[in-house]
């Protein structure tokens, strides 16, 4: 029986564990989940005969050793600095690896040692990163095989709440880890415009947001995504004047979260005691306030709005001007933002959040210019069973599934899913799965 190691049970989990274990059975699989917290792991698998439950601290080097030294395949959803330690086991023990997160700098430095090794280290394997690559890769490769140019090409995802359940002033709730939600954009972004390299500072990313219209939601706003520029390599598009992988959200939510970093709310550096404090007071030491005026005006005028601007309604909604008291002890703005967003923002079990991903490629193909629109809205079925769950899990138990039975040949080494031999049968399959894309070309 081969052994399959899953190390985080959180909320994009629940699709990944329950796809492998809904083959378990006939393909004569162990499926061990690996989490901190009991209830997450029982919760997904729900007493299936064919799982195991790990409760570990991943962080503890003999704990995670020992399981990653007893599996055939680790396939890993914890925060992305943790998968390095993951990595560092898979290598030592011969095992290959998927992620969902970004290839961090450790990870690519271990690339030279994997590949002698003869191992596969897919990351960047879930939705963003993931099927974003892979579908674009996809539509590349296609154009290229026609000896056409690709002159723009433009990538934008977002994780949303489903119009039907949008019901708060930000347009916005979580569905996937609230944490990345607050450090979005923090180390700035850039990209390609028209030759050109663009650099995008924390303070401007959410600043003139343009928009996209996609179809049956109207307009979304999109703010640049991290560095685009490492991936024009990947990509392989040397030609291209216009590059840039972009984060969606709802217009509003973008002004009221400009508003959000410029008062300095995300700041997880200004550590203080929060003890006799409130959101009113927390509020008025961040933005420098004097008793002359009221708390709503000094705001709006440091943000520069007007007092009945939507911005400031928001911030109201969020309780930043009331006096709520605080926990006491030690925090930071940042931690502070998160914890009250995560009672805001929450969803409610039955309701369903919404992922939006759209290509757009300009290329020319005999003199022609051509405009390539590639677009998936998928809606989740409530808060568990969410898109954002659906899109992050499946690629990476697919692409698990194919390796462990030798379905599918991916080359060695620390890699994104660009290569026809892994994209073209997991899209197959997700397809399958309802994750489906409308092309349109005008």
């Amino acid at each position: 029986m081969r052994t399959i190691l899953i190390a985080g049970a959180g909320k994009s989990s629940i699709y990944l564990i329950q796809y492998l274990l809904s083959i378990a059975s006939r393909n004569k699989w162990k499926v061990v989940v690996a989490d901190g917290n009991k209830e997450n792991i029982e919760s997904k698998i729900n007493g299936n005969p064919f799982a195991e439950a790990a409760v570990i601290d991943i962080t503890k080097n003999t704990e995670r050793e020992a399981l990653v030294k007893r599996a055939d395949m680790v396939v890993s959803l914890m925060p992305p600095h943790l998968h390095i330690l993951l990595a560092k086991d898979c290598l030592k023990h011969k095992k290959n690896l998927i992620t969902s997160s970004y290839i961090s700098p450790e990870m690519k430095e271990m690339d030279k040692a994997v590949k002698e090794a003869g191992l596969i280290f897919m990351c960047e394997m879930g939705l963003d990163p993931g099927i974003d690559h892979m579908t674009a890769s996809q539509i590349i490769h296609s154009i290229q095989r026609v000896a056409s140019v690709i002159t723009s090409f433009k990538s934008y995802c977002g994780g949303l709440i489903a119009p039907e359940c949008d019901n708060n002033p930000w347009h916005y709730k979580f569905t996937w880890n609230p944490k990345n939600i607050i450090t979005a954009g923090a180390d700035g972004a850039r990209y390609l415009s028209h030759g050109k390299e663009v650099d995008v500072p924390y303070s401007e990313i959410f600043k003139n947001n343009k928009k996209i219209k996609v179809d049956d939601l109207g307009s979304l706003a999109y703010y640049p995504n991290r560095d685009s520029m490492r991936y024009l390599e990947l990509y392989d598009i040397p030609e291209v004047k216009t590059f840039m992988r972009a984060t969606l959200r709802h217009p509003g939510f973008c002004k009221g979260w400009e508003a959000i970093v410029a008062l300095g709310l995300t700041n997880n550096q200004d550590t203080f005691d929060a003890g006799g404090q409130t959101l009113a007071s927390w509020l008025k030491n961040k933005s420098g306030y004097h008793n002359t005026i009221s708390l709503q005006e000094h705001i709006s005028q440091k943000l520069e709005l007007p007092a009945d601007s939507k911005v400031i309604s928001m911030l109201e909604w969020l309780g930043l001007f009331d006096e709520i008291p605080l926990k006491k002890g030690k925090t930071n703005s940042a931690d502070l933002l998160l914890g009250l967003l995560s009672d805001k923002w929450k969803m409610q079990p039955a309701e369903k959040d919404m992922v939006v991903m759209q290509h757009e490629v300009e290329y020319i193909h005999k003199e022609r210019k051509i405009k390539l629109t590639s677009s998936m809205v998928l809606k989740g079925e409530n808060s568990d069973y969410s898109a954002m769950a659906k899109t992050v899990g499946l690629p990476m138990a697919i692409l698990a599934k194919l390796l462990l039975n030798k379905k599918v040949s991916a080359p060695a080494g620390v890699n994104i899913p660009n290569m026809p031999s892994v994209y073209r049968p997991v899209l197959t399959e997700l397809h399958h799965h309802g994750i489906n894309f409308k092309e349109e070309v005008e």
